[in-house]
Formats: C-alpha cells, sequence, structure tokens
C-alpha cells in the first residue's frame, strides 16, 4: 500500500483518546515516517491529548476531531487506530481512496484495507504490547519490519533544579490505585530526591499535602515536569508511559490491567503486579525495585 502512494502524499492517521493509547501510538507514525519520509502526516485527536503530537517531527499536523477537517486534510490514506462510531464516521468523512482499520473493528464496510490481528503480521502468536499491536499495522500496509522504537514526546527543557521524582499516586479508577498511605510511606523514604506528587483537574491531592503537589496544569506542562524527573513512581496510567517515553527510570504499579499489554515500552523500568486487590503490593517490593533501578533515590 505504501509503495503505491504517490510522492508527499498525505495520510490521515486517527487516535481520538486516550493519553497512554496517544503516546504508544508514536512508535507506529516514526515507523511510517521512516518508510515514507515524503509522505505528510495529520494526526487527529482530542484536545485535551494533542500535545502528545505537537512538535513531534514526523507529524505536519495536528487537527482537531471534526468531519471538515479530515475533508479539507484531504488524506490519499486514512488509518483508523480508535475503532469508535465517531471515529468511523471521521474516517468516512476524509474522502480518503484507501481506509485502514483493525479487522476487529465494527462497520468494517467504512474500511477497504482491513489490518489483521498483529499476531498474524508479525508471526508469533502470544500476547502483543500495545505499541506492537499499532506498529503492526505499518509493517501490514508495507513498512520495512524494524525493531519497533521507544514513544517519542517532545517537550521544552527546563532548566535544573533540585532533583526530585514524580509520584502519580491517583488512577483512572480505584482498583487501579495503590493506597494512599503507601505512595506517602515511599514519598517519605526518598533520601537524594524531592517526591512531587501530580494530578490531573479534578483530582484530590490533599492526602500529599505535606509535600510539594502539582495539578490541573496542561499536558505539556506535564510533560515539562515529567521529562526532567529522576525517577517516577505511579499506578499503571498515561502519565506513565509519558515518563517511559522521555526515559525516565519509573516503578509502575498493576492492578486489573495486564503488564504484557500495557507495562512501560522500551523502557528503564519495574513492573509490580498486585495479582488481586492492589494492596497485595507491598511498600518493601515498591523500595526493593526502586533499588534495582540503580536511582540515588
Amino acid at each position: 500500500m505504501l509503495d503505491r502512494l504517490p510522492p508527499g502524499a498525505k495520510v490521515l492517521i486517527i487516535r481520538l483518546r486516550s493519553l497512554g493509547d496517544c503516546v504508544l501510538t508514536t512508535p507506529a507514525i516514526h515507523i511510517l515516517k521512516q518508510a515514507r519520509p515524503d509522505l505528510r502526516l495529520a494526526v487527529m485527536v482530542e484536545d485535551r491529548f494533542a500535545d502528545v503530537f505537537r512538535g513531534n517531527p514526523d507529524v505536519n499536523a495536528v487537527l482537531t476531531p471534526h468531519p471538515a477537517a479530515a475533508a479539507i486534510w484531504s488524506p490519499k490514506l486514512t488509518i483508523n487506530f480508535h475503532g469508535g462510531t465517531r471515529s468511523v464516521w471521521l474516517t468516512l468523512a476524509s474522502l480518503a481512496g484507501k481506509r485502514a482499520g483493525f479487522g476487529h473493528f465494527a462497520a468494517q464496510a467504512a474500511y477497504n484495507i482491513r489490518i489483521p490481528r498483529a499476531q498474524e503480521i508479525l508471526g508469533e502468536e502470544r500476547k502483543v504490547h500495545t505499541a506492537e499491536h499499532m506498529a503492526s499495522a505499518m509493517f501490514y500496509l508495507g513498512a520495512p519490519r524494524m525493531e519497533i522504537p521507544r514513544a517519542r514526546l517532545f517537550a521544552p527543557k527546563t532548566p535544573g533544579e533540585r532533583p526530585y521524582a514524580v509520584i502519580h499516586a491517583l488512577a483512572s479508577a480505584p482498583e487501579k490505585a495503590w493506597p494512599a498511605e503507601r505512595f506517602l510511606e515511599i514519598a517519605r523514604s526518598l533520601k537524594h530526591l524531592e517526591p512531587v506528587f501530580i494530578g490531573g483537574p479534578g483530582d484530590d491531592l490533599s492526602p500529599f499535602a505535606e509535600f510539594r503537589t502539582v495539578r490541573n496544569t496542561s499536558l505539556l506542562d506535564s510533560m515539562v515536569l515529567i521529562q526532567s524527573a529522576n525517577l517516577f513512581i505511579g499506578n499503571d496510567s498515561g502519565p506513565a508511559h509519558m515518563a517511559a517515553a522521555f526515559g525516565v527510570p519509573l516503578v509502575v504499579l498493576f492492578g486489573e490491567s495486564d503488564p504484557v499489554i500495557w507495562a512501560p515500552w522500551r523502557a528503564t523500568a519495574q513492573s509490580l503486579v498486585a495479582n488481586g486487590p492492589m494492596r497485595g503490593i507491598a511498600v518493601q517490593q515498591v523500595e526493593r525495585a526502586i533499588e534495582a533501578l540503580g536511582v540515588a533515590a
């Protein structure tokens, strides 16, 4: 497919949300750009996640999810990585001659390129990581097989400050969150790094008020903060994938989600799995995981 696109052709990639999914789409985008550097790539994404793709040299445009924006971009190829009803309409609105989506997506009539299971493309019958899943689509479309790179994020560098550890103690659901009092134990145990607790809009960081807290900032500001950290500790979450993309050593705690599919990708990381309620992960396990990273915490 890629070989048949004319020089300088436009491609639209639809990845509406969420934070972790957006971050883990960037390796696939890089593979596509490596295969065809002449292509002009646009990513259509919800505004709250747009900073994941802004500043990325592989991406020529970041578009608001609107049918008119899809049509104005006028792509020769649209790749739907999202799969929901809204993304189907956006795919059709792009009027692209070639429309690609995974074979398990609903509304298969919207696509004239149906991407098979990642296992079929990779030739390995095993669980695949989310980054591998999306990268496999690029291999199917004709990109040469290569090692799937680390996720790519770009944010301004900040002047050096006191070494710090970013701690993300919250999660999208209570069952995914390690108890707050245990995060506090870990924060108090850090000798060489200032603990900085982060949260999003509406998050309650009052249990961590004895330490520096940062909440309700823009995604770009969060990226700036995370990329200069010496350590990241947190629940399985979008910020953990940002830390991995920036090469920050990290400890990630997993509850219900599968670390084979969602572990930090190509990162210096320790993944701890509860195998039941999150309380099943002991404070001592996290302390040992930090030591294993070799970080002077």
